[in-house]
């Protein structure tokens, strides 16, 4: 039992650390909700690192994939060292969370690794999936919801690859530098615009069509996954719904700036993102006394 304090109180230092607005957010949630949610963010920060770490720290990718194996064996229970291991594998088994979420994600970060442009959207659909709609399905378990798992598993799935677009058209100049790009080349053959083009960051009218044509797409599966909210628990519904507004923002930010994501990053400032969280904060309490009024 002290093993799995220790450990969470290790997780929630990480997501103190690197999420953020976020930590404040997860704290509105009950203590064995909030603690596995530190669990989950700090596996998928790890995992993000990892990845990361070859561009940025020019570490090889022998020691990505050595970092992800390790995470690997993290989930087998094959890593009892590991300051996580206590609080994941406890998450895992109390909220019945299959591994295979965890695998996922990790399949993901590999695709980091290997893939450096995706041809359809189909391939771009698979990442989306492994990088983000993996850590939707997780995060629903943690949050409890109504018994049609379909279709919550489903509006998951949609909300995460909602939010994986949006990241994507958000660092569409930060991933062009880093050699990536995630906008299908069917869309750019599409559009008429090149990879010469978008490593040079040319705004064009073409490149708007095409940024205009990603926007919608991630707006249609937002608007998809907004089925999902009803059906996940009264008390910890802010959560997902916090998620789908913030992103929603940046892409109104894309919007007003004509789709030119090139001289200026789409991104919150904090007063909008605190404005966010104390509507959050706000009706995560008008929940609970609705919950316990019943």
């Amino acid at each position: 039992m002290a093993h799995s304090v220790k450990s969470y109180s290790h997780a929630r230092e990480v997501t103190r650390r690197e999420a953020k607005n976020f930590y404040y957010a997860f704290r509105l949630l009950d203590p064995a909700r909030r603690n596995a949610i530190y669990a989950v963010y700090a596996f998928s920060r790890r995992a993000d690192d990892a990845v990361d770490s070859v561009q940025e720290k020019n570490a090889s990718e022998e020691e990505a994939r050595s970092k992800l194996d390790g995470l690997s064996r993290l989930l087998r229970g094959e890593a009892p060292e590991d300051p996580l291991s206590p609080a994941l594998l406890d998450t895992i088994e109390r909220f019945k969370i299959p591994v295979e979420h965890f695998s996922e994600l990790l399949l993901g970060m590999e695709m980091d690794l290997e893939k450096k442009r995706y041809e359809t959207f189909d391939e771009l659909y698979t990442y989306c999936f492994r990088a983000a709609s993996a850590v939707g399905l997780i995060c629903i378990e943690i949050f409890g919801y109504s018994e049609d798992a379909e279709a919550a598993h489903q509006h998951a799935e949609e909300l995460g690859i909602a939010m994986q677009l949006t990241n994507i058209l958000r660092d569409v100049r930060e991933d062009m530098t880093l050699g990536r790009i995630y906008l299908p080349g069917e869309d750019l053959a599409r559009f008429n615009y090149s990879e010469a083009e978008l490593s040079r960051y040319e705004f064009t009218p073409a490149f708007r069509d095409l940024m205009k044509f990603q926007v919608e797409r991630a707006r249609d599966y937002f608007q998809r996954s907004e089925a999902l909210f009803p059906l996940i628990d009264t008390q910890t519904r802010y959560c997902p719904v916090l998620l789908k507004r913030l992103y929603s923002k940046i892409l109104d930010r894309i919007e007003s700036q004509g789709y030119d994501v090139f001289s200026r990053r789409p991104a919150l400032s904090r007063l909008q993102k605190l404005c966010m969280l104390m509507t959050a904060a706000r009706d995560a309490r008008k929940a609970r006394r609705a919950a316990s009024k019943k």
